[in-house]
């Protein structure tokens, strides 16, 4: 008599719900996580459903785990996931701070050193364009530590604020026109981000070959 199948709808189902339970995360902290809907997790873990490959090294990678614990029914070995600390996002926050500030103080130390050589009359768009870079520097950040969605609101002061520093770099107030710019380029960012959210909202395919109970 042939050996049974595996149900490993049942098998990752429960390998998921006690991984999130092990870091104290609800079903919608994991779904932020993996930017996928808490419904998704929710039929991931009663087994209705099963992660497609690139999702299930996502749950793999936040948890600190192989695909194949993901599958397997026993372990020889008790995983401890990697929990990200209140005190690890604090010093990530610490970090990105620092960062901006150094942004900002080589703005002041080049005010300062050029302040008494007339000829340098707009010191001050130092710390206008301070911004648009402090903006890079948390959009770098957030891309390796953060929550992904904050991206689109991070590139959008990113382009308004260049936008603004070429304004009053110009010196010629008249020169509105380059505002328009930005519009296209907002709608733009809004229809990625609804693009990305709505990957979130669709579900999961299902792994190709397994049928659907």
């Amino acid at each position: 008599m042939a050996d049974r199948e595996p149900d490993y709808k049942r098998i990752i189902a429960n390998n998921i719900s006690e991984l999130r339970k092990s870091l104290g995360l609800t079903q919608a902290e994991l779904a932020q996580r993996l930017n996928y809907s808490d419904k998704a997790v929710s039929k991931w873990e009663r087994g209705e459903s099963i992660p497609d490959v690139v999702i299930m090294k996502k749950i793999a990678d936040v948890f600190g785990v192989s695909i194949d614990y993901l599958m397997e029914a026993e372990h020889k070995r008790p995983v401890q996931p990697r929990v990200v600390t209140e005190q690890t996002r604090r010093n990530r926050q610490i970090i990105v701070g620092l960062s901006c500030m150094l942004v900002v103080l080589i703005a002041t130390v080049l005010f300062v050193v050029l302040l008494p050589f007339p000829q340098f009359d707009r010191l001050w768009l130092f710390y206008v364009y301070s911004v648009p870079i402090c903006a890079v520097i948390c959009l770098v950040f957030n891309s390796i530590w953060g929550r992904k969605k904050l991206n689109f609101v991070i590139i959008s002061v990113l382009v308004w604020s260049l936008l603004a520093s070429l304004y009053l770099s110009v010196g010629n107030y008249n020169s509105w026109q380059l505002f328009i710019v930005g519009v296209p380029a907002q709608i733009i960012i809004v229809l990625w981000s609804g693009i990305e959210s709505r990957r979130g909202k669709t579900g999961n395919p299902e792994v190709p070959g397994r049928k659907t109970e």
